[in-house]
């Protein structure tokens, strides 16, 4: 089953979440998550998490060192990034970092929304008897 794989340019854990709110707010311009900061504020935004949850395949969501830890041939992709994940478990590119820097939240979900309508087609309707 194909997964959506969302992967912020923070790293996890308290500590991380606390630097990255810290840095949003006194200097939003040289904050390096466009990930993060069109889709939270200080938590998700409701928009986006009502998004997330109505699409059709499912979304994962891990931080650089995450990734990392899990993909290590992936440590010096750009981030942000998002990737496609197949049955198989392997990633490739979706939306890359230099997209994101330029697209707000409306922007992001329209971008996913048409990408996916590529990759998934949808069924055929059953012949008419």
């Amino acid at each position: 089953m194909q997964q959506l794989v969302f992967v912020y340019n923070a790293d996890a854990g308290l500590f991380g979440a606390v630097l990255d709110l810290a840095h949003k707010l006194v200097s939003p311009t040289t904050y390096p998550c466009s990930l993060c900061a069109i889709t939270y504020g200080v938590r998700m935004r409701p928009e986006w998490k009502a998004f997330i949850a109505g699409l059709p395949i499912d979304s994962e969501f891990l931080h650089r060192d995450e990734l990392a830890a899990l993909y290590p041939w992936l440590s010096d992709t750009p981030l942000p990034a998002v990737f496609m994940k197949d049955r198989h478990g392997e990633l490739t590119p979706f939306i890359a970092a230099a997209e994101l820097k330029s697209i707000d939240l409306t922007g992001l979900m329209q971008l996913v929304e048409q990408r996916l309508s590529i990759l998934i087609q949808a069924p055929s309707p059953a012949p008419r008897r």
